[in-house]
């Protein structure tokens, strides 16, 4: 990550936070992660009030534009925060997650993108800030309900002695309605909740956005507010959208001819596919704490860098890795989602997925007309072509040694069939 830049709490916040903890027990500096949203905004407040210098920090892993920086920044402020820093997440979420993730290929339960693997970034991001104050108490708002608090939690657990703090876990031992009263305590104490977040839990990074909350939660239909990135079907463009990838690798490094870092590629890969409602999906699944999650998702870019990477290995790689590397990934994806980002098996398994991409290299032009994208067109000098064979159209091959083979390769089944007929 990029050095952060910090913004130190203006008078006002430190008038706020001076008459919060009035009368409180000083417990010492504390890092939350910070978000500005509903969760994060309670737990300044919640913490000041029992002795904590509140330290935030927001790691800006992509998916918000400068205005809505300058609202998180300026609501930290508002808030009354002893310090607030934000810090660029986006090139160590592409290197710490999204190669993995391509090279992998699987989403979780084969449906989700796992959108949310930015929260392990977050996490470094609230360790370096302590480590700077020297304290080693830190602060999260994931509820207890939810999967990010185990992913939190352990990734905070796996780099040292830390006290952890949550206090949206702590309040639901007393509070049924979380979110409503969350919302009437900070209302009470003069700070205003934006009216989307009053209807939804929303996180937005440069993987994606994911929404939960209301009718999603309730089993119905998601409703028009339900919407982030992707446009609808009657915004959809007329014309297609051609756009080509080149990987080294199996790592996109280009787009259309133009080399840029990675995190720059995937920003711009989402801005052209939401545009077709590309990567937009309702999700149910098992979560790591054993409910049933569901979720609206839209990841334009993920979608798109998913289908050619997996266009271009199926054309490259043998049969045999073909076959057996989704294996790899679908434990490497259960891992990342299960919060098991620092394990040592995770390591192992980028180790042999990094292998298995020496030879993916070439371009993939990709087409969209809305909806759903498609990997049109493959160039690659790895292509595994028989040169004197196309499939169902030419063989170099006989008669005689088709025949042998079928026989030979199917023996077992034809010895079980004429053992057991009757």
């Amino acid at each position: 990550m990029t050095a952060p830049q910090s913004q130190e709490a203006g008078a006002q916040g430190a008038a706020v936070q001076g008459a919060a903890v009035q009368g409180a027990a000083v417990q010492g500096d504390v890092v939350l992660a910070f978000s500005g949203g509903l969760d994060t905004s309670f737990c300044v407040p919640y913490l000041q009030e029992r002795g904590w210098r509140v330290h935030t920090v927001f790691a800006d892993t992509g998916g918000v534009d400068a205005e809505e920086r300058k609202f998180i920044e300026d609501r930290a402020a508002e808030l009354g925060v002893a310090s607030h820093v934000t810090v660029d997440g986006g090139p160590a979420i592409w290197d710490g997650f999204v190669k993995p993730f391509v090279w992998a290929g699987e989403g979780y339960q084969a449906q989700y993108p796992l959108l949310v693997s930015d929260r392990y970034l977050i996490v470094d991001a609230a360790l370096a800030r302590a480590h700077d104050l020297g304290t080693r108490a830190i602060a999260h708002g994931c509820t207890g309900m939810g999967n990010d608090q185990v992913r939190f939690d352990l990734a905070v657990k796996a780099s040292g002695d830390y006290t952890i703090l949550a206090p949206i876990r702590e309040i639901q031992k007393e509070h049924t309605e979380v979110r409503a009263y969350e919302q009437q305590y900070l209302e009470q104490r003069g700070f205003g909740v934006r009216a989307k977040q009053k209807a939804y839990t929303i996180n937005e990074n440069l993987l994606g956005l994911t929404m939960s909350g209301g009718e999603i939660d309730r089993w119905e239909a998601p409703g028009e507010g339900a919407r982030g990135w992707c446009a609808p079907r009657n915004a959809w463009p007329a014309e297609p959208l051609r756009a080509t990838l080149r990987f080294v690798a199996g790592e996109a490094v280009a787009l259309d001819g133009v080399e840029m870092p990675g995190a720059k590629l995937l920003a711009r890969l989402n801005t052209m596919f939401a545009q077709y409602g590309v990567g937009r999906g309702l999700y149910t699944g098992d979560t790591t704490i054993g409910l049933k999650g569901r979720i609206v998702f839209e990841a334009p870019g993920l979608a798109a860098l998913l289908v050619a990477h997996r266009a271009l290995e199926e054309a490259v790689l043998s049969k045999q890795q073909n076959r057996f590397k989704p294996e790899v990934a679908r434990k490497w994806v259960e891992l990342v989602y299960e919060g098991f980002f620092h394990d040592p098996l995770k390591s192992n398994l980028e180790a042999f997925l990094a292998s298995s991409q020496a030879t993916v290299n070439g371009e993939v032009t990709l087409e969209t007309r809305g909806g759903r994208v498609d990997a049109v067109a493959i160039a690659s000098p790895h292509i595994l072509n028989a040169k004197g064979a196309t499939y169902a159209q030419s063989a170099d091959w006989g008669v005689a040694e088709a025949e042998g083979f079928i026989k030979l390769y199917g023996m077992s089944s034809t010895l079980w069939a004429e053992v057991n007929r009757t």
